[in-house]
């Protein structure tokens, strides 16, 4: 019979399969997977980059000497930067009315915000193109008022594609600034408004400050789901606004230049990791993106 202190003593463990050994492989059937659906095919597209059509990097040489590519990127880079920022703006408008509202009108306003999450962005992007249209809801409106005399040109072109983007990304926005804001303590402006701060310098000085690290993880979001977006561009900008997402389908699928279509989405890769980066010195993007 066991004493009570051989009981309380741990068993040594076999050699060679440990605790670590055992977590290993718990989380073996996930790295399997990781391996085969996103770091193969991942490393399968820089493989391609510098491959195809030789061996060499003349792939992203063009980035120096092609006119088109720099001029798509570009496009790019511009509609991106703008969606995010009109986005950022209108995600905090609401958020700041989500945190400051009573409750049964935040449920309501909340279910605004999920709603367009659950319909595809097919559907919201042939919805805007049927609102967009010179025939449309929205000309009609405009001309039967008096505002215009003739159709706006609101689809098949950059005005189109950022009401589409903005309009996908908007909940994106909305969400973190939301989480960031309802954590901030509101003692803190009553505070500075008992000291004599008026409503905007309260606002300016203690609650905007409080909420940056919010709108800093939100500016995240929707920058890198701006670059790779392609249905509503491809829609609503008519081909006529091309990002880097369509012009890859294209150079892939149509003119079959596997060598400048992968090398597009490694710079892609490549862009979006490096922003990552940088950021990770300035937000924690463990706590941001959900990690205890």
């Amino acid at each position: 019979m066991s004493s009570p202190a051989d009981q309380l003593t741990p068993s040594p463990s076999r050699p060679g399969f440990g605790v670590t050994a055992r977590y290993w492989l718990l989380i073996l059937p996930a790295l399997a997977l990781m391996i085969v659906c996103y770091i193969y095919p991942i490393s399968k597209v820089l493989w391609l980059s510098v491959t195809e059509p030789r061996p060499g990097l003349d792939n992203y040489a063009m980035l120096a000497t092609s006119a088109s590519i720099q001029r798509m990127l570009a496009t790019t880079a511009r509609i991106s930067v703008i969606s995010t920022l009109i986005t950022l703006v209108l995600a905090y408008i609401v958020s700041y009315a989500l945190v400051h509202t009573s409750e049964r009108v935040r449920r309501w306003m909340f279910l605004g915000v999920l709603v367009p999450l659950w319909i595809s962005v097919l559907v919201r992007a042939f919805a805007w193109f049927v609102l967009l249209r010179r025939e449309g809801l929205i000309n009609n409106i405009l001309i039967s008022s008096g505002l215009v005399d003739a159709p706006l040109s609101l689809i098949w072109n950059e005005t189109g594609v950022l009401i589409g983007m903005v309009h996908y990304m908007l909940p994106f926005g909305i969400l973190p600034i939301y989480a960031n804001m309802r954590d901030i303590d509101q003692r803190c402006v009553a505070a500075a408004r008992g000291l004599g701060a008026s409503r905007a310098v309260a606002f300016r000085q203690v609650f905007l400050p409080l909420s940056m690290p919010g709108v800093v993880g939100a500016s995240i979001l929707v920058f890198i789901f701006s670059l790779g977006f392609f249905v509503t561009p491809a829609i609503l900008g008519g081909g006529k606004t091309l990002m880097i997402a369509e012009y890859i389908k294209v150079q892939i699928l149509e003119i079959v230049r596997w060598g400048v279509g992968s090398m597009l989405a490694g710079t892609l890769l490549i862009i979006i990791g490096g922003l990552l980066v940088a950021l990770a010195r300035v937000v924690d993007l463990r706590k941001l993106f959900g990690s205890i």
